[in-house]
């Protein structure tokens, strides 16, 4: 998918009203854990961001249209507690007065040290609750005219992943797995990309977004 249509179709979906949670149910675990009924006073906002930025294309069947659209994901270092080794937004957690837009961009830029002069805002997708972790995540809609130059933080980020929408797109890069956390066993689906498996939240955060592009299997619940 070229950067050009991906912006084109992005800002028609975020101006209508949001596939949300039908859409992130699609790359559920199952079973999907509840929240504790006594949270409500311990859930913490958090925000990450999907920043659309163009690339030009490697394989041969996108020569034609080179700049390719692509997204910036992270693989958190180990040491970051349960979520140590995971695929992730770049974000974090929303300080106090921040708006949410703000904390996205604030943590892109500390995690990955993304240049925010250039940096637009579309929109936001369905806040997505995150019972494993306390987190209710707001993510935030981006692109940037340009490939961005990027650098991981140290102790934070142990890879930074630039993935194009159309291998995210591609049915063959869509795998189940079964996973143990915390004494269940878990049906995960997941991307398999890149050399990592991008699942929980993150997956069903990018169903949601990859919704809002024409992919068929984000309206699958």
């Amino acid at each position: 998918m070229t950067f050009a249509d991906a912006i084109i179709r992005l800002d028609a979906g975020l101006r209508k009203e949001l596939p949300g949670p039908a859409a992130q149910a699609r790359l559920a675990p199952v079973p999907r854990r509840a929240w504790p009924k006594d949270s409500a006073a311990r859930i913490r906002d958090a925000a990450g961001l999907i920043l659309v930025f163009p690339k030009e294309g490697t394989a041969p069947r996108v020569l034609p249209n080179r700049d390719q659209a692509h997204i910036i994901l992270t693989v958190r270092a180990d040491t970051l507690g349960r979520h140590g080794g995971q695929v992730s937004l770049p974000g974090g957690v929303v300080d106090p007065g921040e708006t949410f837009e703000q904390a996205a961009l604030r943590e892109a830029h500390e995690e990955v040290a993304l240049p925010l002069d250039e940096v637009r805002v579309m929109g936001a997708l369905t806040p997505l609750e995150i019972p494993v972790s306390g987190f209710r995540l707001h993510p935030i809609v981006a692109w940037r005219p340009a490939r961005p130059s990027l650098t991981a933080a140290d102790g934070e980020v142990a890879r930074i992943l630039e993935i194009a929408i159309e291998d995210l797109m591609n049915p063959h890069h869509l795998v189940t797995n079964t996973r143990a956390r915390d004494g269940l066993v878990l049906s995960a689906p997941a991307f398999q990309i890149a050399g990592v498996e991008i699942w929980g939240a993150t997956a069903m955060v990018l169903a949601e977004f990859l919704a809002l592009l024409g992919w068929p299997d984000a309206q699958r619940a």
